[in-house]
Parts: structure tokens; sequence; C-alpha cells
């Protein structure tokens, strides 16, 4: 059976191209749900116009959907909360030297 653990750690695998930090520790991932064999992502952007967002969007489907037991992913962007660099992990504020 695939966990929420299992999807959040797939989805580290989705690098943020504009700033080389996966979406995991950018903060991107507001949450992930399992119901069956569904996994239901909850996410946002840096902003509205990213011009990498319909690469990272259809990049988390198709990496959660290769997921033994797990056969569909619904992506769902939300913009509130608005995305913050407050948001990114230590790990990645680090990287980027964000103090």
């Amino acid at each position: 059976m695939v966990t929420e653990e299992t999807v959040f750690d797939t989805l580290k695998e989705i690098i943020d191209p504009e700033i080389g930090i996966n979406i995991v520790d950018m903060g991107l991932i507001y949450g992930v749900d399992i119901q069956d064999n569904t996994a239901n992502i909850t996410m946002t952007l840096t902003s509205p116009g990213c011009p990498a967002g319909g690469q990272i969007i259809n990049g988390a489907q198709h990496l959660v959907e290769q997921l033994d037991g797990i056969d569909d992913t619904n992506i769902n962007v939300v913009w509130t909360p608005r995305w913050t660099p407050e948001m990114m992990s230590e790990e990645a504020k680090d990287e980027l030297g964000i103090f």
C-alpha cells in the first residue's frame, strides 16, 4: 500500500527548474491524501504565472502514477495560502543562502 510519505518522497524527484530545489523542500506541496488507488495532491506554485508550472504539475502526476498501487493522481493547484520563501525547508533555505 502506498503511503502519503511515499508520495512525498517521490515528489522530491521533481526539481523546480528555475530554482533548482525539489518541490517538497520548496514548500509547494501542501498535502497528500490517498483514497483507494488515487493520490490527491494539493499544491501551489511560486506564482500564478510560473513558467514552469505545467512542467512541474505534469511531472508530479506522471511520477506518482508510476507508484505501484496508484492508478490515478489528482493535482489540485491552490493559491491560498500564497507561497512565500518562508515555506521552504531549512535545507532549501541554506542551499539558497536565505537566512
